[in-house]
């Protein structure tokens, strides 16, 4: 059974980057899986997690950690989706997974294979980090603490793992099984101490009879382990790894699929490397969230509460958040927020109840965002922006939206693409404003805008007040009566078209 690849291939190729050769770290993404559990049509790594896909947080997250641009994207199922949202980088290289319905090999390992495929081996012996795509928490700060203990220890191996907190019938998770102090017999296990022996999945140990022991050799001693103690090993595997380049390109291509999956698993290394007198060793993740990763839609909802919780909790005694469980600040936002309150001190900011702000948005001191008011864009805003109640804001990627300072937009306006408001305006309810690039939309200083009115592409000087009228493309300038005051622009409406489509009933 075939199918025909290059339709993936030409998107891979027009999305590529290059591994840059001076690279001393790379890092891989696993990103094939479409996630069977998590029910949905969209592939689990593009579920979003704070306004992100899920891949994408963890692409970024490793490309920060790690120092470097150098960065393998393993697609599968739903690959074209995967590759478009994560979209092309400088050092982002794409490789691709076939669909193991086609009787392909499966499994964590091939997808490393693959990945290593994907760019030369310099000879150079580079450290190769390893991510699940679907760990959408995972920081940069996270990563950059593995990587550090990686590079200092003398492992060729090493596992970031995680201790699970709930009940033990609840823990699926391959457990890690370390060294003991003491062999069966006794003995200390001097240096082997807490090396890492496998990782033994939860189907395996319940496989067990109740009273059944399970012994383990390893560096010339034998382990035993008896079936609760493993089920209460609260250690577990992650499926994030750090490898020394060479051991890896030459073990990873000896997996077997003589495991419970039938797949090449890449856990099956710790056993590899073990038996080829290569070090395993592993460090604990300090907290469960960062390194928490979904296959259900609870799940999922659950890491999205947890991401909602870590922006508040960094925000709440900066700015005023009205609402702690229903409001979204782009993270991009959260750090903007913060440096300005360094630069600034006292920001007064206060953000209604489900307000939501995309991550090109910039605030200033004193701006009041009503409730459920949405921002999306590059929205620039001055001191003293009052957004009124169901506001919304937009433009497209290569526009900007700025409202000077002291402007309030009142309740349930739409003000979209690329526009321009001056300081002191006033634009009340009912109002419909937009700009394209041919036609940009202009508003001058102190102007009010009010009733049904819609205004594109049009210029407007200063101090008019506009009122129940629609004004496309044109320029309206400030007009002066007898006694000096600016003449108000009002009802001014275009010839009506189609008036032979209306009739009496």
């Amino acid at each position: 059974m075939s199918t025909d690849r290059r339709p993936i291939d030409e998107l891979i190729s027009e999305h590529n980057s290059v591994i840059d050769p001076a690279a001393t770290r790379i890092g891989i993404l696993l990103a094939g899986g479409h996630g069977k559990r998590i029910r949905s049509e969209t592939s689990k790594m593009l579920h979003e997690i704070w306004g992100r896909p899920s891949a994408l947080r963890v692409a970024d997250a490793v490309r920060r950690g790690l120092d470097s641009q150098s960065q393998i994207v393993v697609a599968g199922i739903k690959g074209p989706d995967v590759i478009r949202s994560t979209g092309p980088r400088d050092g982002r290289v794409f490789a691709y997974q076939e669909n193991p319905a086609l009787g392909l090999p499966a499994g964590t390992g091939d997808a490393v294979r693959i990945a290593l495929d994907a760019f030369a081996d310099t000879g150079k012996n580079r450290d190769i980090y390893i991510f699940p795509g679907d760990m959408g928490l995972l920081s940069s700060t996270v990563v950059d603490h593995f990587r550090r203990i990686f590079e200092a220890s003398e492992a060729d191996m090493m596992l970031l793992t995680g201790l699970y907190s709930g009940p033990v019938d609840g823990n699926y998770y391959g457990r890690i099984l370390r060294v003991p102090e003491t062999d069966a017999s006794g003995k200390p296990s001097g240096d082997d101490k807490d090396r890492v022996i496998e990782i033994r999945q939860h189907r395996d140990i319940l496989d067990l009879a109740p009273d059944q022991t399970y012994k383990v050799e390893f560096n010339g001693r034998t382990y035993v382990f008896d079936r609760q103690f493993l089920l209460e090993t609260r250690e577990i595997d992650t499926l994030v790894f750090a490898f020394r380049e060479t051991h890896l390109r030459e073990h990873i291509h000896q997996l077997q699929t003589d495991n419970a999956q039938g797949e090449l698993q890449l856990t099956d290394l710790v056993h590899r490397y073990n038996q080829n007198g290569l070090v395993v060793r592993a460090t604990v993740a300090e907290r469960e969230e960062d390194i928490l990763a979904f296959n259900v839609k609870s799940v999922w909802r659950q890491m999205e509460a947890i991401a909602r919780r870590s922006a508040y909790e960094q925000l709440k005694d900066t700015i005023t958040i009205v609402d702690e469980e229903d409001f979204f600040i782009a993270d991009e936002v959260v750090e903007q927020i913060i440096e300005l309150d360094k630069e600034h001190g006292p920001l007064d900011i206060v953000i209604g109840q489900g307000v939501q702000i995309g991550p090109s948005v910039k605030l200033n001191r004193r701006v009041q965002i009503g409730d459920r008011s949405r921002l999306t864009g590059n929205i620039v805003l001055g001191v003293d922006v009052h957004i009124g109640v169901g506001v919304e804001l937009s433009t497209y990627p290569n526009q900007t939206l700025e409202l000077g300072d002291a402007v309030q937009i009142l309740s349930r306006n739409i003000l979209k693409g690329n526009l321009r408001i001056g300081s002191g305006s006033r634009i009340e309810s009912g109002v419909i404003m937009t700009g394209s690039d041919d036609y940009p939309l202009r508003v001058g200083e102190r102007v009010t805008v009010k009733g049904t009115s819609y205004l594109y592409g049009c210029l407007v000087d200063d101090d008019l007040d506009i009122e129940h009228s629609v004004i496309k493309c044109k320029h309206v300038g400030a007009v002066r009566n007898h006694d000096g005051m600016v003449q108000p622009v009002r009802y001014i409406l275009p010839t009506p078209e189609g008036l032979d489509s209306v009739s009496d009933l």
